[in-house]
């Protein structure tokens, strides 16, 4: 009798997930489909799944339109630039925070909590002020700061776990043998926090891929902008999208973080044991 509830439970427990696994793949898949439609399709009031007569139309009309090449190289340039700063910047950090207890410990983690609960409007203001000081408006640069500053919390919090993870009878080890801090961070503790290190630099990377508000308002001139916000030139004044065009370029735009994902996803699971042998 447990043996069939537990098999009904898992059959339960599958069906959820290939649910949950639709409702997350329709709007992407939609989108592939929209953007290979011809015009003739995609006002047809019966539309369809696959494409009747599939074109590259979108892609070269979305090309011709709108710089997505150099927005691309924007968004590419602040994103790896972002998530390469925050890393270098969290991995310290985080290592002191997961070691040291104390109230300074504690402060800094109500402080990693507390500010991903700030809206985004709520800080534009002040920041757009502090970066017009720096003279760092319409740059990328400033975009990078502000990418760091907003993904490094959650970064912390992030490595903080991966660094807790990590037996500290290794570093003991080490420091027995001579080492210092510096050498076992960097000897010991950071190949063990490799599979925490690719994925919080994944994280910082999306985030700042498809990050949008904050490079509408600070970036002023078409030869800074991001993707996101040229994605925005597809649709009209009076709101109406040039369809077809902006699906081609917003499939475009997905890929990078996707191909990003397929190419480390295994070294996020790998590398768990990296550097636990003392030779």
């Amino acid at each position: 009798m447990s043996l069939r509830t537990s098999g009904s439970a898992r059959a339960g427990q599958y069906a959820a997930l290939l649910c949950y696994l639709g409702f997350l793949a329709f709007p992407f898949l939609w989108l592939i489909s929209t953007a290979f439609k011809p015009a003739r399709e995609l006002g047809s009031l019966h539309p369809t799944w696959i494409p009747e007569q599939p074109t590259l139309d979108n892609f070269r009309q979305a090309f011709d339109e709108q710089p997505l090449l150099r927005a691309a190289a924007n968004s590419l340039t602040a994103a790896l630039c972002a998530a390469l700063i925050a890393v270098v910047v969290a991995t310290p950090m985080a290592y002191v925070m997961a070691r040291h207890r104390g109230r300074l410990a504690t402060a800094a983690t109500g402080w990693v909590v507390v500010s991903q609960a700030f809206p985004f409007v709520l800080v534009i203001i002040p920041l757009f002020l502090v970066l017009k000081n720096l003279h760092l408006i319409n740059s990328l640069w400033g975009l990078v700061m502000v990418y760091v500053v907003w993904s490094l919390p959650f970064a912390l919090w992030m490595l903080a776990g991966y660094v807790r993870a990590v037996p500290p009878e290794l570093e003991e080890a080490a420091a027995v043998d001579g080492a210092g801090k510096v050498r076992i961070l960097v000897s010991v503790t950071a190949p063990l926090l490799a599979p925490g290190i690719v994925a919080t630099a994944l994280f910082a990377f999306i985030t700042a891929w498809n990050e949008f508000f904050f490079a509408l308002v600070l970036l002023k001139t078409p030869e800074k902008q991001t993707l996101p916000v040229v994605l925005t030139h597809f649709l009209g004044a009076e709101g109406v999208a040039d369809l077809g065009p902006l699906a081609a370029a917003a499939f475009l735009a997905t890929l990078p973080s996707l191909v990003l994902f397929a190419v480390i996803q295994k070294r996020i699971t790998g590398g768990l044991t990296a550097g636990a042998v003392k030779h």
